[in-house]
């Protein structure tokens, strides 16, 4: 039998292998060297192992609109790329100003809602629209000691020489620095593990326009040696954390209910946030809805989305019960009143975001210039987000826009090309059965028709 990763030593037996039938195939994924390999091979060994067709081998081989030098200098073991559509939400008016929103989403009706609610918004707060605000840019980075002969003592010992820890870390990026930026702070508490005491210092970083992961993981490098020797303790972790809770946006909204449908829908819609704060079950899925928003535009401009998201969570569990992230309720006036609260972890600056051509874009299309304006702009995508599906909920429904949508998406799944999408979709809407076999069936029909 045949393994694939002898391709290493034998490629003609590799090539061999891809015409031999799956069942002679001893397949191993222990591949040494695989990321030393150039791309085509590396593909031939992914198309032996999972028997891909020509025309998939051909589909994955597409970069569209990234260079494939640059994809592989991202991340390592490329052998293709992966394209998402990349749509722009209108309407939206955020503190006085007009946004058209970048958004790369895989998910039918979000940009369209977020459109829809951004419209209904605008004239909300005197003319604003949704007003937003972020805090500095405050990144922590962490240092966590084990085997320290006296914490207590230690805590104070760490305490007593802030500013030289300070320093130390500050001496890392003297650039940041002389922008204003840098560590700031310095928090020190003492906890208890499984495995013993820890200490657990909090480096306060101000990084200004970053996302700031690099820049605090290589200032908590630095001071660790220090740390360890003030305390005789030993470093076990030095790295960033995503509990970005210094680093705070927040979006609110007032808006007259006559301009959302009527006071009728408003008290829905309180009722409706009332409910996911009682409700673990509706909280997150209520935040999910929140999220569709601002993960969006972090894809888009090429955010560490996953640190975006954890962080969100975290957060909405801060109290030691998961709740929404934001809140709607009618105030003494009748008004509906609408604010959400969560860390964002942004960058216009370094990283990826710099790298992808398409971010760039993004954020030109976006007009934003700072870290701090990019956070407002996302907090408020977010609270419009979840101000249209909860209307959506306490009205229509959430599959009344959504299964349109998604009729289209199994119409084209089925094989409709042109118009017949359309056609199919609709019936399907019209009839109520709304599934990949429907489509199919519709299909055939319609090109028996035609062939007629």
């Amino acid at each position: 039998m045949i393994k694939l990763n002898s391709y290493l030593e034998a490629p003609s037996l590799l090539i061999l292998g891809l015409k031999m039938s799956q069942q002679h195939l001893e397949k191993s994924s222990r591949i040494s060297g695989f990321y030393k390999l150039p791309l085509e091979e590396r593909l031939k060994i992914v198309a032996a192992w999972a028997n891909l067709t020509e025309e998939e081998i051909k589909l994955l081989s597409n970069f569209g609109n990234l260079d494939r030098k640059l994809a592989e200098s991202m991340i390592e073991n490329v052998i293709g790329a992966m394209s998402y559509p990349f749509a722009v939400a209108v309407n939206f008016r955020i503190n006085a100003k007009d946004y058209l929103v970048p958004m790369v989403i895989e998910e039918p009706s979000v940009v369209a809602a977020a459109s829809n609610a951004a419209r209904m918004l605008r004239e909300a707060n005197n003319g604003d629209g949704i007003r937003a605000d972020a805090s500095k840019q405050i990144m922590i980075g962490q240092v966590h000691l084990m085997k320290v002969p006296s914490p207590r003592t230690a805590v104070f010992e760490i305490l007593r020489r802030k500013e030289e820890i300070l320093d130390l870390a500050n001496s890392t990026n003297e650039t940041l620095v002389k922008l204003g930026g840098g560590a700031k702070d310095l928090e020190v508490r003492l906890i208890e593990t499984r495995r013993g005491p820890c200490i657990a210092v909090n480096l306060l970083v101000d990084v200004i326009d970053a996302m700031g992961a690099n820049t605090v993981d290589t200032m908590a490098e630095a001071v660790a040696p220090y740390l360890e020797k003030i305390t005789g303790g030993e470093a076990r972790l030095r790295i960033v954390s995503n509990y970005a809770i210094y680093r705070l946006a927040r979006a609110w909204v007032r808006i007259d209910p006559e301009h959302i449908g009527g006071k009728e829908i408003a008290e829905k819609i309180a009722d409706a946030s009332a409910i996911a704060e009682a409700d673990v079950f509706r909280a997150v899925t209520h935040n999910k809805g929140i999220m569709n928003g601002i993960i969006a535009v972090a894809l888009a401009t090429a955010q560490d989305h996953r640190a975006i998201e954890a962080g969100a969570h975290a957060y909405a569990s801060r109290n030691g019960v998961y709740k929404p992230l934001s809140i709607w309720d009618i105030d003494s006036q009748g008004y509906l009143v609408g604010v959400l609260e969560l860390p964002l972890q942004v960058g216009t600056v370094g990283g990826a975001v710099k790298t992808h051509p398409i971010a760039q874009i993004a954020l030109k299309i976006l007009g934003v210039k700072t870290a701090k304006e990019l956070a407002e702009v996302m907090a408020a995508v977010g609270l419009a987000q979840n101000f249209a599906a909860l209307r959506a909920l306490v009205t229509t429904g959430i599959q009344a826009g959504h299964m349109k949508l998604h009729a289209r998406n199994l119409a084209i799944a089925a094989g409709a090309q042109g118009e017949l999408i359309d056609i199919i979709a609709e019936e399907m809407i019209k009839e109520g059965k709304i599934s990949y076999g429907k489509a199919v069936e519709l299909l055939k029909k319609y090109q028996k028709e035609i062939a007629k």
